[in-house]
């Protein structure tokens, strides 16, 4: 599947970024307040909005245009983008591999007799199903195709059926080292969508809304599997890729919304086998990002510090936290 060289270790990594009078990551269910633990009070960024910006990042990196057939680099489509229907890109994988695959409008066929069957209590036959050989054979080419589904994984099983693939990279929450505060403005424009809202407000001054934070620390584990690697055929390079965009991906989505969010460190730990040489739990534990004055008011990064057993790492700087694992500060 893949031409990159094959992953022979396991990964586990710590992505520390802050925000600064921005809202990383809105509830929708909250009025678009920034995300909280309502118990503790800290602040939450969801593995999905983190998985978005990586996917943001390599498309922007990569650039090409998604129609196009794929050939050497061109290895690096994004399966889930923005109004992107997922069912024509499953399809696509049965037309480049000359596969029988349902049409769309059987498909949805299929669906409606499956419905129908479940309502008279009767086992219904799912047309979309193809053979568990054409699946394999789709999935692969998914895998090859489609960046984030060698990476993250994908459900691929609805409508034409390229099956499921398990990511070999998986994210957590971020959350914030510290309680956070969510802080809402009113806001106006001076402008009016339409005639009728000019006479309704006369003023021409339209009120709304916006929610920040003035400061915040999120701390977020990342798991790489180098035998889930195997399977998608996610290789070396497609990992540095990942590094790089989680290094790299805030400078390339600003918007007012979100005000000032950096990385702040990305540290990788490298186990010598497959299977690990540590638990990540441990190993995570040991890697400390504390306030230097607990109690103050922090309104940037140099009021924290970041240190592995009491330890400061300078970016590239690598050390042996334990036998067969290396530590490594990429940025």
């Amino acid at each position: 599947m893949s031409t990159d060289k094959s992953l022979a270790h396991r990964y586990d990594f710590v992505l520390v970024f802050d925000v600064k009078d921005g809202n990383p990551n809105g509830d929708p269910d909250a009025g678009n307040m920034p995300r909280l633990d309502a118990e503790s009070g800290h602040g939450l960024v969801t593995d999905v909005s983190l998985k978005r910006k990586v996917r943001n990042f390599v498309g922007l990196v990569k650039e090409q245009d998604e129609r196009a057939p794929v050939d050497g680099e061109k290895r690096f489509e994004i399966y889930v983008r923005e109004k992107a229907i997922l069912n024509h890109q499953n399809q696509r994988a049965y037309s480049a591999l000359n596969l029988d695959a349902a049409p769309e409008e059987q498909a949805q066929e299929a669906t409606e007799n499956i419905a129908t069957d479940a309502k008279k209590k009767k086992p219904g036959k799912d047309k979309r199903k193809g053979s568990a050989d054409d699946v394999s054979q789709a999935r692969q080419w998914m895998c090859q195709n489609f960046f984030d589904v060698r990476t993250f994984g994908a459900v691929m099983s609805t409508g034409t059926n390229c099956g499921q693939v398990r990511g070999p990279v998986q994210l957590t929450f971020a959350r914030s080292v510290e309680p956070i505060v969510a802080l809402e403005h009113s806001i106006t424009r001076m402008a009016v969508t339409n005639e009728k809202d000019q006479a309704e407000d006369g003023d021409n001054r339209t009120m709304g809304r916006k929610h920040t934070v003035p400061y915040g620390v999120y701390v977020a584990h990342g798991f790489v599997s180098s035998f889930l690697a195997k399977q998608t055929g996610f290789g070396e390079d497609d990992l540095e890729l990942v590094f790089q965009a989680l290094s790299q991906m805030f400078e390339h989505d600003r918007s007012a919304a979100r005000g000032e969010m950096s990385t702040r460190g990305l540290y990788v730990f490298k186990h010598d086998s497959e299977l690990g040489n540590a638990p990540a739990h441990a190993l995570f534990d040991r890697l400390k990002v504390q306030a230097k004055a607990p109690g103050d008011v922090a309104r940037s990064f140099d009021a924290y510090a970041v240190a592995f057993d009491g330890q400061a790492l300078a970016v590239g700087q690598s050390m042996q936290p334990a036998p067969g694992v290396t530590l490594t500060r990429y940025c």
